[in-house]
């Protein structure tokens, strides 16, 4: 038998790396025990009451002496609270539940996007506290104009977060673009970005100080995060679509990001060799057909006096109304966004996809498209259908996304969060 403290290999575990794994091991089931975006649903308690500390001794093997240590550590450190016990049946004191607190550390989320700024505070239990959206043309704009932009809508988030006395426990930024592990943005085509030192350009900003340090990632793959965090399936292909198409692909509830971290540029993929040239340079780009301006274009709305989400509205309205335009430029957009997901289906074997973005409020005219092209084109669509659906986050997915990150990082390494805020 292995002896308390060894690992199989004999190899000795340091009692602090135990107490890190242990904190870690309890702080994951109150999360599933609270739900939301935070955790899974289920609770430790396994019949619908958030789990006291007997049920996380009895669920984790810990001694009821070691949980109740860690419980307090991570109430000390506003990372759990107490709730009031829900009525029992039978002898004894029923026991206080516990529950991720909604008072302590909070994600701050950063998007950039070609027509939008937006930031968002999200706390431990998923909740979005506070958001703001900066709707105009990034493009003309350089990227560190740009980048102050968005440093001021955190600043204004923030300070409201920490009017409640929320604490700010770090940040992430969303772009949508090829971003290296390190937070440079190498390309950013719709932006007409290249090799952006996004960290270096922010150093020093008050409204990014504190906590842990920016991390910057595509925009796709932090909203496939959100989706997957608002209770998403196990593996999706998350479609984001914006002026550009993006996509996050969810296998089995990680991340795939590639060999360099650039997967996902689903809007260049080739839906007609021939057809025009794309701003990448390529020629008939899924993005020429399927991205929001296309749409707009073909329903006869380009080039109006209103913002994107107000065009996006008037087209939703004309495509309830059965108006013949944009019912035809939803139906093309459709099956070409149909064609290139269907060949990623066919290679990674994902059986839900998810539309995000402006894709979101289009869905009931974007589906059933999408749909008859993956149910033609993908070889096991016959005995294995695959669900096309709308984002359960909406426009708001990558900015939630982003945010949630930071969460997540503080759930996942909660001795680390103590540690830094003077908890022993």
């Amino acid at each position: 038998m292995e002896q308390a403290g060894k690992r199989s290999g004999d190899t000795p575990v340091r009692q602090a790396s135990l107490r890190e794994h242990n904190l870690g091991l309890v702080l994951r089931h109150i999360a599933a025990g609270t739900g939301g975006a935070a955790g899974r649903a289920g609770t430790a308690g396994g019949d619908g009451r958030a789990p006291s500390r007997a049920d996380i001794a009895a669920a984790t093997g810990l001694t009821r002496a070691t949980v109740s240590a860690l419980v307090d550590d991570l109430i000390g450190g506003r990372l759990v609270t107490e709730v009031a016990p829900a009525r029992r049946t039978g002898a004894g004191r029923p026991a206080l539940g516990l529950v991720l607190a909604g008072t302590g550390p909070v994600g701050l989320g950063l998007e950039i996007n070609v027509d939008y700024l937006a930031a968002c505070v999200v706390d431990l239990t998923g909740r979005v506290r506070h958001r703001v959206v900066h709707r105009a043309d990034q493009r003309p704009a350089a990227p560190a104009e740009v980048l102050a932009r968005v440093a001021d809508l955190a600043g204004t988030v923030r300070t409201g977060a920490e009017r409640q006395g929320l604490v700010h426990a770090g940040s992430a930024l969303a772009v949508p673009g090829l971003v290296t592990a390190d937070g440079v943005v190498r390309l950013a085509p719709n932006l007409g970005w290249r090799d952006v030192d996004v960290p270096a350009v922010l150093h020093g900003h008050p409204a990014l100080a504190g906590g842990a340090a920016l991390s910057v990632e595509n925009e796709a793959n932090l909203a496939a995060l959100g989706e997957l965090h608002a209770g998403g399936p196990a593996s999706f292909l998350y479609v984001s679509g914006e002026i550009g198409i993006g996509a996050g692909l969810v296998l089995d509830g990680a991340l795939l990001r590639g060999a360099r971290g650039w997967s996902g540029e689903l809007g260049h993929v080739a839906v007609h060799p021939d057809g025009p040239r794309c701003g990448c340079g390529a020629h008939g780009c899924l993005e020429r057909y399927a991205g929001q301006d296309a749409i707009l274009a073909a329903a006869g709305l380009a080039d109006q006096q209103v913002t994107s989400d107000e065009a996006v509205a008037r087209l939703t309205r004309l495509a309830g109304a059965a108006e013949p335009a944009a019912l035809r430029a939803l139906a093309t957009a459709g099956a070409a966004l149909g064609v290139a997901v269907a060949g990623v289906i066919n290679v990674l074997d994902v059986d839900t996809v998810v539309l995000g973005g402006v894709y979101a409020p289009l869905a009931p005219w974007l589906v059933p498209a999408v749909g008859a092209e993956v149910a033609g084109r993908v070889l096991t669509a016959g005995w294995s259908p695959v669900t096309v659906r709308a984002s359960r986050l909406g426009g708001e997915a990558a900015v939630v996304g982003a945010a949630g990150s930071v969460v997540r990082a503080v759930l996942d390494r909660p001795a680390r969060w103590l540690a830094d805020t003077g908890r022993p």
